[in-house]
């Protein structure tokens, strides 16, 4: 059986989990902290990573589009070369321009620390750029690329939480606020498996914060 290496509060590994979900393959969930991990399998020391018979993978689009190429039950990125194109895109997009932006302010928004002035006007700034380059391609129609549920779903539900609540907390503005996210989210939300992500994620998180104290 597949084993999913990491801890429920990191929004990477939701990806990964949630998709595992999505395409109903049995896995088991290992519980790995930060400093804690198997450094044979995740030589960075990252979340998530999966121990599979054949051996370990890392880093969450990896593990991703190998359970898409092992499991195709359930298909998260589409057959038609273009449309697949299209959910990489966004997930791009999701990860490397938005996500990986608002994260340089998660220290403050979320555990406490402190943010450099410096550091906050140029996220902003960049964020500013990033935001409606990612709404010209996302759809919400009801889905974030369209009328299926994909991969882009999967990074969509665990990455736009965070930048919204992260933005209003350090800015004082949701910078996501005019996108329709909030609709997008209460409406993934009425998915099962997205159910069971969200329910495992406030519990671990409230675990991790314990720890950190």
């Amino acid at each position: 059986m597949l084993k999913l290496c990491g801890f429920a509060a990191s929004n990477y590994y939701n990806k990964a989990k949630l998709a595992l979900l999505e395409k109903n393959v049995p896995f088991e969930e290992v519980l790995a902290w930060i400093g804690e991990t198997d450094l044979e399998a995740s030589p960075l020391g990252k979340v998530p990573y999966l121990l599979t018979d054949e051996g370990a993978l890392c880093e969450s689009q990896v593990i991703a589009e190998y359970i898409e190429s092992k499991y195709p039950q359930n298909p998260l990125i589409p057959a038609d070369p273009l449309a697949a194109g299209k959910v990489r895109e966004l997930v791009t997009f999701l990860e490397l321009y938005l996500e990986l932006t608002a994260r340089e302010l998660y220290a403050e928004a979320f555990f406490g620390g402190k943010v450099s002035d410096g550091v906050k006007e140029r996220q902003h700034k960049l964020l500013t750029r990033y935001i409606p380059a990612f709404a010209k391609l996302a759809k919400f129609s009801p889905y974030i690329g369209g009328d299926s549920f994909t991969l882009a779903d999967c990074s969509a539900v665990v990455h736009l939480p965070l930048v919204s609540s992260c933005t209003k907390i350090i800015y004082g503005a949701d910078m996501l606020a005019d996108l329709p996210v909030k609709d997008y989210l209460k409406r993934m939300a009425e998915r099962p498996t997205v159910q069971k992500v969200n329910a495992d994620r406030k519990a671990n998180t409230e675990v991790m914060l314990s720890r950190r104290k």
